[in-house]
């Protein structure tokens, strides 16, 4: 036990010490200060305004921010879609792989569009080296990128005062790629080689295996495929832009994805460190440190009881087997050893609970586990951490500008008990605000819960999964908390790959990401519009203890309200059923 809470603070200890440095130099970068690697960046910015025409002094308001945002997103979308559709007829396809199908290339391109990742095929026996290269890596950090840009243009609508001016989205776009994603993808990249994470183009190789093996058909073989590829560089940027996708099937199970612990380390500390450094960048920028400061505690209560709740209920194990003494005369009040079923036993429960809150927690999704291999109530807080709408540290951007969100909610209800008009970092939040972040903070629960109910009704449903009962509703609703909160993980249970689910999830992937994006901007441009009230007796400070942990209930409550009922038909019920 000693050893597991030393593990916890040593990582949490870890992202921190790495976060706080990056947050400042962040907040340099868009400051328009010289940092670092300006020397480098600098002419390779200017000639990408040059060539775009872009005057990087001319800002846009809101709604023509929000325009660029759907049109490169769109212009995004079917460039991924097509690439996949002709991968058969371009280059780098050594292992002649055919066109995917139109679904599953929609699917794919809506996932990767929207940082969200969710894979329904394996990549290696799917897409091309030039389709990962081209479409999913390139999408990987400009995805990203958007979501720092929407940030941005939040803190902007605090900051600024009586203007329509938030920002030009090109030019935000062009610095989170060069200063931020591309140097930091870079140096983790070049470590992960180091570890024998795999970086080639060569074709995939045969070799001889000491054991003959059975294969899904019954026939043997002692031959085994390889797979090779530029993996090391979709990984890094997949890890720190929080997309999660994986170059190979498996994700970060896969042993040329992550093949040692400080491999796995560098990956699940990569997942939450730009989210991380981006509540002292905020704090930054607003000019008030402590208002970063009191964002990040807010997620760090969350997080560290999710971990622990995790740790518990994968530690004890599942109670069919914590509770029969006749299966193991060491079995008392916990399965041995905790429970491995789905993790790689070089990982262990401790690694396997860390990286599952983690991706959760972040926009993430990638895995290092099973995660329909946890215990139902293991697999429950992963479901919920998504549910609560991918606050808890979050996407790159997104986590942030949605724990704004609820902040704005926050101040609105103690607002409401005191009777005073609701002010949050010195601008008044009025009905339009209100509106825009009470829409913003339900269209996820929405979305999940109207497509999990779609999905049940389907007369082949049972056909889809792997498991029925609660266990196979859990597999659809973290299906589709996954993609409606643009995670990408699963509960590899559930078939999505046809044609219903891919264009089921696909949409629900795209009105996930842009409609709060759009709603964050619509608020960000009110926001700057506003002149800055100076501080009174009567304002409610939100940086205070106080704060934290109104904001840590509000974020629980909704969370609760809008999925317990659906928790309870799923991973509760299981659970329950395994007790009684």
């Amino acid at each position: 036990m000693v050893r597991i809470i030393i593990q916890i603070i040593f990582f949490i200890a870890l992202t921190i010490f790495l976060a706080k440095p990056l947050g400042h130099y962040i907040a340099k970068v868009f400051k328009g200060e010289k940092v670092l690697l300006s020397k480098i960046f600098a002419p390779v910015e200017r000639f990408i305004y040059k060539v775009l025409n872009i005057k990087e002094e001319d800002e846009m308001d809101w709604k023509q921010y929000a325009i660029s945002v759907i049109i490169f997103s769109v212009i995004s979308l079917f460039f991924v879609m097509i690439l996949q559709m002709i991968q058969h007829i371009l280059p780098l396809n050594p292992a002649e792989l055919g066109s995917v199908s139109w679904d599953l290339s929609f699917n794919t391109a809506a996932s990767f569009v929207t940082n969200t990742n969710w894979q329904a095929y394996s990549g290696e026996s799917t897409l091309s080296y030039l389709s990962q290269m081209l479409g999913l890596t390139v999408q990987n950090f400009v995805s990203a990128a958007v979501g720092i840009c929407i940030l941005l243009v939040m803190i902007r609508g605090f900051i600024r005062t009586k203007t329509k001016k938030i920002g030009n989205f090109w030019v935000d776009l062009t610095k989170s790629v060069l200063y931020v994603l591309l140097p930091l993808s870079t140096a983790l990249a070049i470590f992960l080689t180091t570890q024998g994470v795999v970086q080639n183009l060569t074709p995939y190789k045969e070799v001889s295996t000491i054991e003959t093996m059975v294969l899904e058909d019954g026939t043997k073989s002692s031959t085994q495929i390889i797979p090779g590829g530029p993996a090391a560089s979709q990984i890094a940027i997949k890890q720190l832009g929080t997309n999660g996708g994986g170059f190979f099937g498996t994700n970060s199970a896969h042993p040329l994805e992550n093949p040692t612990l400080p491999s796995n380390i560098a990956q699940v500390v990569s997942i939450i460190l730009i989210p991380t450094a981006l509540c002292f960048t905020f704090g930054e920028l607003v000019k008030d440190k402590r208002q970063g400061n009191a964002i990040l505690c807010a997620m760090l209560i969350i997080f560290t009881l999710a971990m622990v709740s995790t740790f518990y209920a994968e530690y004890k194990g599942t109670p069919e087997i914590s509770n029969n003494p006749s299966i193991s005369m060491d079995i008392t009040d916990k399965q041995s050893g905790g429970n491995m079923e789905g993790k790689e036993v070089r990982f262990g429960v401790t690694n396997s609970a860390i990286w599952g809150v983690t991706t959760t927690s972040a926009s993430n999704g990638s895995v290092n586990s099973m995660h329909d291999s946890f215990t139902p109530i293991g697999g429950m807080v992963l479901t919920l951490l998504m549910q609560l709408g991918e606050v808890i540290f979050g996407g790159v951007g997104s986590g942030l500008y949605g724990m704004l969100a609820f902040a704005m909610l926050t101040v609105f209800i103690a607002g409401l008990m005191v009777g005073r008009t609701p002010e949050y970092l010195g601008k008044k939040i009025e009905p339009f605000e209100m509106k825009m972040a009470s829409i913003l903070v339900i269209t996820t629960p929405i979305l999940v819960l109207i497509g999990t109910a779609i999905t049940c009704m389907l007369p082949n449903i049972g056909d889809l999964l792997n498991n029925n009962g609660p266990h196979g509703f859990s597999e659809i609703l973290y299906a589709l908390s996954s993609t409606g909160n643009n995670n990408g993980s699963a509960f590899a249970g559930f078939s999505a790959n046809n044609v219903f689910i891919n264009l089921l999830t696909g949409i629900t992937m795209l009105l996930a990401r842009f409609i709060p994006a759009i709603l964050t901007i619509a608020v960000a441009g009110s926001l700057a519009g506003k002149k800055i009230l100076p501080t009174s007796s009567g304002t409610l400070a939100t940086h205070n203890k106080m704060f934290v942990g109104l904001l840590v209930g509000v974020v629980l409550m909704i969370g609760a309200l809008s999925f317990l009922p659906a928790l309870a038909l799923g991973p509760i019920a299981e659970h329950l059923s395994m007790i009684f």
